[in-house]
Order: C-alpha cells, then structure tokens, then sequence
C-alpha cells in the first residue's frame, strides 16, 4: 500500500537508478502518471514529457483498453465483433483530446527526441496492461534503444504481457489479488489538468536551474 503518488514515485527511482548514467527520458502516462513520473525523473535528472496516447475502451466497457492512439498513429488488440467505424470515431475523439493536451501542456516546448534513448514509460499502475502495451507498440516507431516500463502497482497479467513487448518492466508491487490500481494507494484523488502543469513547470524550473 502507497500513501500517494509521490511516495510511489520516490520508492520506484530508486528501482531505477540504474538507468541514472543512460541517455534517457521519462514519459508520463497522464493524468495518474504525472506526479510518479515527477519524482522519477527529478531523481534521475532526466527530462520529462507527457506521452501522448490514450487508450481506445471497448464498446461494451469504456475502462477496458482494446488499444491506443496517438496523434499520429494507434495500434489495436484484436476483437471480436468490434467495427473499422467504431475503431476510427474513438480514434478521431482521442485525436481531438490529446491536441487540446498538446496545447495546453507542450505546444510550448520542443519534444525531445526518443531515437537512441532509454525511454521509461510511467503510470500510477496497471490493470489490464493494455494501454501500456498499446503504447510501446506505437513508442517503437520511434526507435528508441531501450523501453523500459515502470509502474508502482499491477496485475500478474499485466506484468506478464507487458514483458514480452518491453526491454523490461519494474513493478513494486503485483498483488496476489488485484482489486483495481486505487485500492493500494491511501490517497488516490484524481489529478487535475491545473496539477499537471504544475509538476510540468517544477522540472521545467529544475531544468533551467541546472
């Protein structure tokens, strides 16, 4: 059990303090991921950017992730009785949410490039795994060296999937039975977009600092 983000994020740099000497770059799964990924990388003097992909729900189940989509691209698990429309309305409706993201929390920056780096994908945990492994089939597309996932909380499952598409997967705590991410942190309130920014301008600050 975690009591918050914060307290996930600071236990898991220390699982990754390996990767400290590497090229490499820290990318947050938002909103949840955010307040990890800032401890993350202002442990490992890495840069920090949003990853921007959200996951494609299933039609019958909005939380359950049969895929991802970027700005540019997606990627999807195969389904059954699930239609090329549907895929693509979903994809046009995540596309239109992640450029208002985009223009809120990046258009001001340039991205850093993936190409070569260690790249650690963080989320404040994982049920199903399917976003994630979403996520890294499009992050390969931009050939980075390694991707690594971390993630304080996850089901055997996840961990097990997402191990044949990673370089590796650091994960604190896989629970006999899972319950849902929210239910191994004390605190677990959404993050706000007003949050996000907030930890985006810290490392920001720390960046220029340094």
């Amino acid at each position: 059990m975690f009591q918050d983000r914060i307290e996930a994020g600071l236990l898991l740099a220390k699982q990754l303090r390996k990767y400290k000497n590497d090229p490499g770059i820290v990318l947050a799964v938002p909103r949840g991921g955010v307040p990890v990924a800032y401890v993350v990388a202002k442990e490992l003097g890495f840069p920090v950017e949003l990853i921007l992909t959200k996951k494609i729900g299933h039609p019958n189940n909005r939380e359950y992730a049969i895929g991802a989509a970027s700005l540019t691209d997606y990627f999807v698990i195969p389904h059954e009785n699930i239609s090329l429309d549907y895929i693509e309305t979903e994809v046009k409706k995540i596309r239109q949410r992640l450029k208002e993201m985009y223009g809120s929390f990046i258009s001001h920056t340039t991205p850093e490039k993936l190409e070569g780096k260690t790249v650690i994908v963080i989320d404040d945990g994982a049920a199903t795994g399917n976003t994630l492994l979403s996520t890294v089939h499009v992050l390969r597309k931009s050939k980075p060296r390694k991707i690594v996932i971390a993630i304080p909380v996850a089901s055997q499952s996840a961990v097990d999937k997402l191990s044949k598409v990673a370089d590796n997967v650091v994960v604190l705590l896989v629970p006999h039975r899972f319950y849902g991410v929210g239910a191994f942190y004390k605190s677990f309130e959404q993050v706000t977009d007003e949050e996000v920014q907030l930890y985006l301008d810290k490392l920001n600050e720390l960046k220029k600092a340094g």
